[in-house]
């Protein structure tokens, strides 16, 4: 098996689903282009841009305090968080990939709104570059194909 993306249709969840993007401004030069590919993704799928929630947090450790609250405030169907988190010299990194993924894990174990997992976590910028169209696919369409899925099993459950 070559892939480990999903090779079965996208599920058609039709007008009037809302999703709120929310994207770290820190290396913006790459967290941008994942929200872009995220949001061309989703209006390719039937989702309106006025149901399309684009915020933007100064890095990645406040993604989850965003999620939280716009899930508290403006209930969407669904949360994608981007970031892109670049290795250094200092365990700096390791913190704060840590620090989203429990704060996503906790929105995704105790809530009802699916947050979907959109942290670039590289050692090297050339790898998330590589993330956002290159050989390695582009995680910001990836992002939003696995929203589109979620919505789908929530509304089906």
């Amino acid at each position: 098996m070559s892939s480990s993306v999903p090779t079965s249709p996208l599920p058609v969840i039709g007008h009037g689903a809302r999703v709120a993007v929310i994207t770290a401004e820190w290396n913006g030069h790459i967290t941008s282009k994942l929200a872009r590919g995220a949001v061309e993704t989703l209006t390719a799928n039937g989702i309106l841009p006025s149901d399309i929630i684009s915020i933007p947090v100064p890095g990645a450790v406040e993604l989850t305090y965003a999620a939280a609250r716009v899930i508290e405030h403006q209930h969407p169907d669904a949360v994608i968080v981007f970031g892109a988190v670049v290795r250094g010299d200092t365990p700096h990194f390791d913190y704060v990939c840590e620090s989203v993924t429990q704060g996503v894990t906790l929105l995704n174990s105790t809530g009802d709104v699916p947050v979907i997992f959109g942290l670039l976590t590289v050692d090297n910028e050339q790898q998330a570059l590589d993330r956002i169209g290159g050989p390695a696919g582009h995680k910001g369409v990836e992002a939003a194909e696995t929203a589109i899925r979620m919505i789908a099993l929530a509304s089906s459950i």
